[in-house]
């Protein structure tokens, strides 16, 4: 018999709004097992962030709907706080300190040994760096130094807000691989939102999407990829997108911008006869690749937010 996983977090039918008639939140009900890396997806204004501030009570919730660790938040906030740590957007740090000295801050409120600061500046591989002034910082450094901070409570959850949300290539990987070694390292559960799924589904085991303030999917990474893994998309260069859309969309599920045209096919035959359509109208094409369905194309066709890359 299969014994059922335990929940982390747990809302049922989480609603807010400032108004009946301006609800942010529908019916919300995450599942978050122990252990797990959960991205929270979808476009922004989605109610992400919302969310995250409805978990951590910055915002209350109309109703006793969230429990964390199997504990309702409205009647156990103060001893569920102590087991999470948080990065909300941009992390608050004293710039005019060193990011030792910001984490030393921290220890001290937390009243936890000196090792621990040895230790989460090693995790986010800023040992280096400890001693600079965080002014001279970049985004990623900042960032990481911001996960440091929150780690200093040793958590067993971490919720972080668009951490690589303005970050380089570089930056982004850096920022994958800390949070897989967080999670392996200390086994902590770990719940991002981010709008950027071509990143989060590098790392996450599960995916929530949210699309205006209602949850449109939750499970694993694989059972989303299996929603729609058949499918294949035809991308092409054309002169004339719109002419070439207004040709073809009869036929077909066609978007496109510019001189880029994306059209859903269901067999490779099918190209020749797109292809033939657009010579009888005069369409020149310069480009065309087909690709496999992924969770890029799911995401955005799911939230109704697809756009030609």
């Amino acid at each position: 018999m299969q014994t059922e996983k335990k929940l982390v977090i747990d809302t049922l039918n989480l609603e807010f709004g400032f108004s009946n008639k301006n609800m942010l939140l529908k019916n919300v009900s995450l599942k978050v097992e122990r252990g797990s890396i959960y991205g929270f997806l979808g476009p922004n204004g989605a109610g992400k962030t919302t969310t995250i501030r409805l978990l951590l009570g910055l915002l209350k919730a109309r109703n006793n709907s969230i429990y964390l660790f199997d504990k309702s938040f409205n009647n156990n906030r103060i001893e569920i706080l102590s087991k999470i740590g948080a990065l909300i957007e941009q992390p608050s740090l004293y710039e005019h300190l060193s990011g030792y000295d910001n984490l030393e801050i921290t220890r001290q409120l937390k009243k936890v040994g000196k090792e621990k600061v040895t230790e989460v500046l090693q995790t986010v591989k800023l040992a280096e760096a400890a001693h600079k002034k965080v002014k001279a910082y970049s985004l990623g450094m900042k960032q990481r130094l911001g996960i440091a901070i929150a780690l200093m409570g040793e958590p067993e959850l971490l919720i972080l807000d668009e951490p690589v949300n303005g970050l380089d290539p570089n930056g982004m990987m850096e920022m994958r691989e800390l949070l897989k070694v967080i999670n392996e390292k200390y086994g902590t559960t770990i719940f991002l939102s981010s709008h950027l799924i071509s990143e989060i589904e590098k790392i996450v085991t599960h995916i929530g999407i949210i699309n205006m303030g209602e949850l449109i999917f939750q499970g694993t990474i694989n059972e989303l990829r299996n929603l729609r893994k058949t499918e294949l998309h035809l991308h092409i260069k054309v002169d004339d997108a719109s002419k070439a859309i207004d040709s073809l969309k009869k036929m077909y599920e066609v978007v496109g911008k510019d001189n880029e045209v994306d059209i859903i096919i269901q067999s490779k035959e099918q190209v020749c006869q797109i292809i033939q359509e657009l010579v009888v109208v005069n369409i020149k094409m310069y480009e065309a690749v087909i690709e496999t369905d992924n969770l890029e194309h799911i995401f955005l066709s799911m939230t109704n937010n697809y756009a030609v890359r």
